[in-house]
């Protein structure tokens, strides 16, 4: 690793998580959840814009298409009372195209081609093992400038070290999960996973705090759930899915491509669950 090439694909990625960490974390102190969702759901096309201007994705109307109903359907599941404010909504909004910008510079770190002296091709960990201190300094560096003044010895007993252990493991699981992703797919296929997360989102709401999901909820995630099944396997790959299920349930076979009964088998408990969720929790007539 020369200190040229460090300084080239390395240190932007470092810089541009740190920003996209700060400026997503700064978005909850002015807007509601709701809203943030609604804008996270334009991750994909964000990312799918930056791929064509840094070349890694070709442009296919078919795909930006599919991209933006999934958009669609997820803005609608998320709608509700909205405060906004200009300043988390630019805070959100950055933090958007760092993330989306960084998810693209990892790719082409990641997936670079042999005979190409002007791209890399690195291993998931390896990449992660260099510009995750990166961000860590970056981190550092607002922490002393913004957290450090304010902050009191009693804040951490009252959270508990357990919790941030707990916080810094998931996030390191999160981000080997996350290269690794990014090198077997692209960073398109990663932030469509967000669409499963955001339904993961209604779903613990439910099921924690009680929250009520709306019929508008269920459809928007109903439109969403069935694009990314479109996305994932394409109508024939629907199709497939479905007559090797028959298949499996007639002769109880095991050697058939389980992945793509997996995605609509799930995607169809979570659209059920969230249709009963909301049929429960209408007023008696």
């Amino acid at each position: 690793m020369t200190g040229k090439v460090y300084f080239r694909a390395i240190v932007p990625i470092g810089v541009l998580y740190s920003l996209s960490l700060v400026c997503s974390n700064l978005t909850y102190l002015y807007l509601s959840v709701a809203f943030i969702q609604m804008l996270k759901a334009a991750a994909p096309a964000s990312v799918l814009f930056v791929g064509y201007a840094f070349g890694t994705d070709k442009y296919d109307l078919k795909i930006l298409i599919n991209i933006c109903v999934i958009v669609f359907g997820v803005g609608l599941a998320s709608y509700g009372e909205i405060d906004f404010s200009l300043i988390g909504f630019l805070y959100q909004l950055g933090g958007l195209i760092f993330e989306s910008i960084r998810l693209i510079m990892v790719q082409k770190l990641l997936t670079g081609k042999a005979d190409d002296p002007n791209s890399y091709k690195m291993d998931p960990l390896v990449s992660l093992y260099y510009y995750a201190p990166v961000c860590a300094v970056m981190n550092i560096f607002v922490a002393l400038v913004v957290e450090v003044p304010t902050f009191k010895m009693a804040d951490l007993v009252q959270v508990g070290p357990l919790v941030l252990l707990a916080n810094a493991g998931c996030a390191f699981l999160l981000n080997v999960a996350s290269v690794f992703l990014i090198g077997k797919t692209s960073s398109l296929v990663l932030t469509l996973c967000g669409v499963i997360k955001n339904v993961g989102i209604v779903v613990l709401s439910v099921i924690l705090w009680g929250t009520i999901v709306s019929g508008l909820q269920w459809l928007g995630y109903s439109i969403a759930s069935a694009a990314l099944i479109y996305y994932s396997l394409g109508w024939e790959g629907i199709k497939n899915a479905l007559s090797q299920g028959q298949t499996m349930w007639e002769s109880r076979g095991m050697n058939l491509r389980g992945k793509n009964l997996t995605v609509i088998a799930a995607v169809g408990v979570i659209t059920t669950f969230l249709l009963v969720v909301w049929w429960s929790g209408r007023p008696a007539v």
